[in-house]
């Protein structure tokens, strides 16, 4: 099978990552690798209020990752989320290829090297120079003749 690289968003319990957040958040990287991925990065995103209830919390936690995985590990790693008493709620999208090193990156902190394209840079002299003279060529009242 073909291997692809994923992103999870995992909305785990608030109430025990706030006791023990390298626990909950290493039981969602566990479970990545028991169905035979590779975590390639793993953050907190987000701790908010839940629009309903979810297993009588109100606050949920969301832990953002990326991962390299079979494609036919999904159903064993969706079936493990499903599961766990830590993850209330899971959601895995496939990366679109040319995206991958972005998102990584991104998601690390850290920034793509890449080549910067020639962009011509101008100065404030230039650009103040500029906008001078296009105010001069433009008519004035005074100038405009008048012709009934």
């Amino acid at each position: 099978m073909a291997e692809h690289v994923y992103e999870g968003m995992f909305l785990l319990d608030s109430g025990r990552f706030s006791r023990d957040a390298a626990g909950v958040s290493g039981q969602v990287t566990q479970l990545i690798d028991n169905s035979g991925g590779e975590l390639l990065a793993s953050r907190l995103w987000n701790e908010q209020k839940l629009a309903y209830p979810i297993n009588g919390q109100r606050k949920g936690t969301y832990w953002l990752t990326y991962f390299r995985m079979d494609s036919a590990s999904l159903t064993k790693l969706n079936r493990d989320t499903q599961l766990s008493d830590v993850v209330h709620r899971s959601l895995i999208l496939k990366v679109e290829p040319r995206l991958v090193d972005a998102m990584v990156a991104h998601a690390k902190g850290t920034a793509v090297s890449e080549e910067p394209e020639a962009v011509e840079q101008q100065t404030p002299e230039s650009t103040a120079a500029g906008t001078v003279a296009e105010t001069t060529e433009t008519e004035t009242p005074e100038t405009k003749s008048s012709t009934p």
